[in-house]
């Protein structure tokens, strides 16, 4: 998963990744199909990837803001997650926007100074919509 996005970022086949990290083919296949892989072929890959061993062991989703494919982003997705890199930050604001939206709506029936916080709740939609975005256009790391 994290190794098939990173190989690819790299512009090398899965062959070349095998070459490069003295792993065999067939554990790059399994690896990149969601297998665990041990700890040698772990600190291989993170040696190739020049990255730390953590990013290849968890599920850490960021979006790396610096590459090519995020400058060819829309402005409202961009506008929707700035300064937000991990995709689980993104989930919690969009929660979050839910709850207070809730209470909005809520409020608003027994008092109508709540309707201003009604906005959350399109916030939230926004929120969901500029994930669903980026995952179908596999920005995550």
């Amino acid at each position: 998963m994290i190794v098939k996005r990173l190989r690819k970022k790299n512009g090398w086949s899965q062959d070349q990744l095998a070459t490069l990290s003295g792993l065999s083919l067939r554990t790059i296949q399994r690896v990149e199909s969601g297998h665990s892989g041990s700890m040698e072929t772990i600190n291989s890959l993170s040696s190739v990837f020049e990255t730390d061993i953590t990013m290849l062991t968890g599920e850490i989703e960021v979006i790396d803001k610096s590459t090519e494919a995020w400058k060819e982003v829309p402005l409202w997705v961009r506008a929707g997650i700035w300064g937000i890199r991990k995709r689980n930050t993104v989930l919690r604001w969009e929660i979050g926007c839910v709850l207070v939206g809730l209470i909005g709506i809520i409020g608003f029936k027994f008092n109508p100074a709540f309707g201003p916080i009604i906005i959350s709740w399109a916030a939230a939609y926004w929120y969901a919509i500029s994930i669903r975005w980026i995952d179908n256009n596999k920005l995550w790391l």
